[in-house]
Protein backbone atom coordinates (compact mmCIF):
# COMPACT_ATOMS: atom_id res chain seq x y z
CA UNK A 1 0.00 0.00 0.00
CA UNK A 2 2.84 2.41 0.70
CA UNK A 3 3.94 2.27 -2.96
CA UNK A 4 0.52 3.46 -4.19
CA UNK A 5 0.66 6.47 -1.85
CA UNK A 6 4.02 7.55 -3.22
CA UNK A 7 2.71 7.30 -6.79
CA UNK A 8 -0.42 9.32 -6.04
CA UNK A 9 1.62 12.21 -4.60
CA UNK A 10 3.47 12.56 -7.91
CA UNK A 11 0.55 13.26 -10.29
CA UNK A 12 2.08 16.19 -12.17
CA UNK A 13 3.20 14.02 -15.08
CA UNK A 14 2.41 10.55 -16.37
CA UNK A 15 5.78 9.41 -17.70
CA UNK A 16 9.29 10.79 -17.51
CA UNK A 17 12.49 9.37 -18.92
CA UNK A 18 16.15 10.25 -18.31
CA UNK A 19 16.06 12.23 -15.09
CA UNK A 20 14.35 15.34 -13.88
CA UNK A 21 16.05 18.20 -15.71
CA UNK A 22 14.67 18.73 -19.21
CA UNK A 23 15.35 22.46 -19.51
CA UNK A 24 18.22 21.85 -21.96
CA UNK A 25 15.88 19.94 -24.29
CA UNK A 26 13.21 22.64 -24.40
CA UNK A 27 15.67 25.50 -24.86
CA UNK A 28 16.77 25.90 -28.48
CA UNK A 29 19.77 27.98 -29.39
CA UNK A 30 19.06 29.91 -32.56
CA UNK A 31 22.04 31.78 -34.00
CA UNK A 32 21.24 35.45 -34.53
CA UNK A 33 22.32 36.24 -38.09
CA UNK A 34 22.37 39.78 -39.46
CA UNK A 35 19.55 40.56 -41.94
CA UNK A 36 21.93 40.56 -44.93
CA UNK A 37 22.77 36.88 -44.37
CA UNK A 38 19.18 35.64 -44.06
CA UNK A 39 17.36 34.24 -47.09
CA UNK A 40 13.63 34.56 -46.53
CA UNK A 41 10.76 33.03 -48.47
CA UNK A 42 7.47 34.91 -48.75
CA UNK A 43 4.45 32.97 -49.94
CA UNK A 44 0.66 33.10 -49.75
CA UNK A 45 -1.00 30.09 -48.18
CA UNK A 46 -4.54 28.87 -47.50
CA UNK A 47 -3.71 25.44 -46.19
CA UNK A 48 -5.43 24.62 -42.90
CA UNK A 49 -6.97 28.09 -42.57
CA UNK A 50 -10.55 27.44 -43.73
CA UNK A 51 -9.98 29.15 -47.10
CA UNK A 52 -8.53 32.35 -45.67
CA UNK A 53 -5.32 33.57 -47.29
CA UNK A 54 -2.30 34.48 -45.18
CA UNK A 55 1.16 35.63 -46.21
CA UNK A 56 3.82 33.40 -44.64
CA UNK A 57 7.42 34.56 -44.22
CA UNK A 58 9.82 31.70 -43.42
CA UNK A 59 13.56 31.09 -43.20
CA UNK A 60 14.37 33.27 -40.20
CA UNK A 61 17.44 32.67 -38.09
CA UNK A 62 16.82 35.16 -35.34
CA UNK A 63 15.81 35.36 -31.71
CA UNK A 64 12.09 35.42 -30.84
CA UNK A 65 12.40 38.99 -29.51
CA UNK A 66 13.68 40.20 -32.89
CA UNK A 67 10.87 38.40 -34.69
CA UNK A 68 8.16 39.84 -32.43
CA UNK A 69 9.37 43.36 -33.23
CA UNK A 70 9.40 42.51 -36.94
CA UNK A 71 5.86 41.05 -36.79
CA UNK A 72 4.60 44.24 -35.15
CA UNK A 73 6.25 46.37 -37.82
CA UNK A 74 4.85 44.26 -40.70
CA UNK A 75 1.35 44.26 -39.20
CA UNK A 76 1.25 48.04 -38.86
CA UNK A 77 2.65 48.69 -42.34
CA UNK A 78 0.25 46.19 -43.97
CA UNK A 79 -2.65 47.44 -41.85
CA UNK A 80 -3.74 43.95 -40.83
CA UNK A 81 -3.33 41.27 -38.17
CA UNK A 82 -0.66 38.63 -37.94
CA UNK A 83 1.23 36.30 -35.65
CA UNK A 84 4.49 34.44 -35.07
CA UNK A 85 4.23 30.63 -35.23
CA UNK A 86 7.10 28.12 -35.28
CA UNK A 87 9.69 30.74 -36.27
CA UNK A 88 7.50 31.86 -39.20
CA UNK A 89 5.62 35.12 -39.54
CA UNK A 90 2.00 34.95 -40.70
CA UNK A 91 0.31 38.14 -41.94
CA UNK A 92 -3.43 38.03 -42.64
CA UNK A 93 -4.34 38.57 -46.29
CA UNK A 94 -2.28 38.44 -49.46
CA UNK A 95 0.51 40.98 -49.02
CA UNK A 96 3.44 39.20 -50.70
CA UNK A 97 4.74 42.14 -52.69
CA UNK A 98 4.39 44.65 -49.87
CA UNK A 99 6.07 42.32 -47.32
CA UNK A 100 9.02 41.73 -49.69
CA UNK A 101 9.44 45.49 -50.17
CA UNK A 102 9.39 46.12 -46.41
CA UNK A 103 11.87 43.30 -45.69
CA UNK A 104 14.32 44.43 -48.39
CA UNK A 105 14.22 47.99 -46.99
CA UNK A 106 15.16 46.50 -43.62
CA UNK A 107 18.13 44.72 -45.23
CA UNK A 108 16.77 41.15 -45.52
CA UNK A 109 17.11 39.05 -48.66
CA UNK A 110 13.49 38.14 -49.38
CA UNK A 111 12.00 36.33 -52.38
CA UNK A 112 8.46 35.45 -53.35
CA UNK A 113 8.10 31.68 -53.60
CA UNK A 114 5.20 29.58 -54.76
CA UNK A 115 2.42 30.55 -57.14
Amino acid sequence: MSSSKSQSSNKSFVYREFGNDNSAATERTIPELPPQQQNLKVQASRKGRKGKTVTVVSGFQAKPETLTDLVKQLKTQCGTGGTLKDNEIEIQGEHKQKVVEILTKLGYKAKISGG
